[in-house]
């Protein structure tokens, strides 16, 4: 079992309300998704790479150290970190996946190119996850995998030239199992050739951010073919990059505005982006809320209610649980569809949001692919985050305006975001001080003397 785990019994936090609406400006630190991608391209390359505005968090600091027991060389200097890729990786650790999705699948290609075993273990509540599919796909590239069962803990024994080629999965259940292939094909003898054989992949987005971070590297991606993509093999060149804020993330925050009838800005918001979590823009325009996208950022405007919402959510699932806190809130009855493949993600997430809003006095009903809402919220309650961030940050939201919600454990945020629980209380106290008229304080940085506060991450 992984050393590196969450608080076992942390003390409940009560989720502050708003009672004011929310205005504010909140700068988000940068995608999890993209930071990680980059650290595992930039490992692989053919000499060093610097990574500006990376995420600082438990998932990305766990792919740090899980390249670094690999041999590569990572400094960090502030924001910037630069990683030396080595001549060849090392065999012989053991790299701890906590909770990580991006390093529990996106690693184990990358150690097979090691020439020996390397081991990986994890959180408990991770062995749970599925990875099947991607151990059997590495065992079909030549790799060895041994392990008791096909999920964590597992030994991968790879060689440098590994043999690669062909391999059919399903990958139904995580678009990360052909962006872990991707990632790292290109280093294989023969390349990949990775053909999907189920039904739809989710998170569409994921796999094309991974393919076009490959090909500004120089590397070969056909993708020509649905289903199918072929990584030629070849060098994968270093590149410099700065990574794009984490729009998932920004989830709970604009959302806050929509439900508070306020204002939240995100700056630096891109105008294009392989993120899912930019259908943002269209989901709150659904609920009702007015969304502009302008040289300022994103700024979600609230109105007076929360629409009903019939949304298939296929590729952003990662936004279901903070989407389904506003669906509680609408007015009439919501669905959300696509999103089966959630009840395999850091907890059950269907079935932990039916649980928790149903104890909040909402009737919600699992469905084979998703949750119809029916809301009628009517007092706080204990919300059980099942250590998982985004479980967590639907509770908070939920505690702007539904009274006496305490959260058993807002420290999981630090999966992805550490400084949640920071912005979030600044957000709603500097809110509340713009509502009452009070000059900006000292170390306020603020839109006129008394304007909605520019809330930043600590760096």
């Amino acid at each position: 079992m992984s050393t590196n785990q969450l608080p076992t019994h942390p003390p409940a936090w009560p989720a502050p309300s708003a009672q004011a609406p929310i205005e504010a400006t909140v700068s988000v630190p940068g995608s999890k998704s993209e930071t990680n991608r980059a650290l595992v391209l930039a490992a692989l390359a053919t000499g060093p790479s610097t990574i500006t505005g990376g995420l600082e968090a438990r998932d990305t600091r766990l792919m740090r150290d899980a390249l670094r027991a690999l041999g590569v060389g990572i400094t960090e200097n502030g924001s910037s970190w630069r990683v030396e890729p080595p001549a060849e990786l090392i065999a012989g650790a053991t790299i701890d996946c906590g909770l990580a999705g991006t390093v529990m699948r996106f690693v184990p290609p990358v150690a097979a190119l090691a020439a020996g075993p390397v081991a990986f273990d994890a959180d408990e509540q991770a062995y749970a996850r599925p990875m099947d599919v991607i151990l059997e796909a590495l065992a079909t590239l030549g790799a060895t995998i041994e392990a008791d069962t096909l999920a964590l803990p597992f030994t991968v024994v790879g060689h440098p030239r590994l043999p690669g080629g062909v391999v059919t999965l399903d990958a139904s259940g995580s678009s990360q199992f052909v962006s872990a292939l991707l990632l790292a094909g290109a280093r294989y003898a023969q390349g990949v050739d990775v053909r999907h054989d189920g039904k739809p992949i989710p998170s569409q987005p994921h796999i094309d951010m991974t393919v076009a971070m490959l090909r500004e590297r120089g590397v070969t991606v056909d993708d020509s073919e649905p289903n199918r993509w072929v990584v030629l093999p070849g060098p994968i060149a270093p590149l410099d990059v700065v990574i794009e804020p984490d729009l998932s993330n920004a989830a709970p925050f604009l959302a806050a505005a929509a439900i508070t009838g306020g204002s939240v800005t995100i700056p630096l918001w891109p105008a294009r982006t392989h993120q899912p979590g930019d259908q943002l823009r269209d989901i709150l325009q659904q609920f009702g809320a007015q969304v502009v996208l302008d040289d300022h950022g994103l700024t979600v405007h609230g109105r007076d209610e929360l629409h009903a919402v019939d949304l298939d959510l296929h590729e952003a699932s990662e936004l279901t649980p903070v989407v389904a806190a506003l669906a509680a809130l609408a007015e009439g009855t919501s669905h959300i569809r696509g999103v089966a493949h959630i009840r395999g993600h850091e907890t059950d997430r269907l079935a932990a949001l039916e649980a928790e809003l149903e104890g909040l006095g909402a009737h919600v009903q699992q469905t084979p692919d998703g949750l119809t809402i029916h809301p009628k919220l009517l007092g706080g309650n204990l919300w059980r985050t099942y250590a998982d961030h985004r479980m967590a940050q639907a509770g908070a939201l939920l505690g702007l305006v539904v009274p006496d919600i305490e959260l058993d454990d807002i420290g999981c945020t630090s999966k992805t975001m550490p400084e949640f629980e920071q912005l979030w209380t600044t957000m709603i106290n500097d809110s509340q001080r713009f509502s009452d008229g009070d000059a900006a304080t000292d170390g306020d940085t603020a839109t006129g003397a008394a304007g909605p506060s520019s809330v930043q991450a600590p760096r």
